[in-house]
């Protein structure tokens, strides 16, 4: 797996079509997730493999997802790139 740099293709803001939950894809394999108000509601790190990207946030909860078409399946959310 690899760590995403500034200019892969998934690093940037995802959320719901709702914007209740967003994902920051930060450029250092960081991320932060935020679920409706609260902000920073989960953080850790992630790594992208291909179009399949692993989350371990900081308290030591893992889960995983796929990126298919431009879009983000992750734990039963789907989210959309947001511009």
């Amino acid at each position: 797996m690899t760590t995403a740099t500034p200019s892969h293709p998934y690093v940037g803001m995802w959320e719901t079509a709702d914007g209740r939950i967003r994902h920051q894809l930060l450029p250092n394999g960081r991320y932060d997730e935020a679920r409706g108000r609260r902000e920073s509601s989960y953080q850790g790190r992630y790594e992208v493999s291909g179009d399949h990207i692993e989350y371990w946030d900081d308290t030591g909860f893992t889960a995983d997802g796929d990126f298919v078409d431009g879009v983000l399946y992750h734990a039963g959310m789907v989210l959309y790139r947001k511009p």
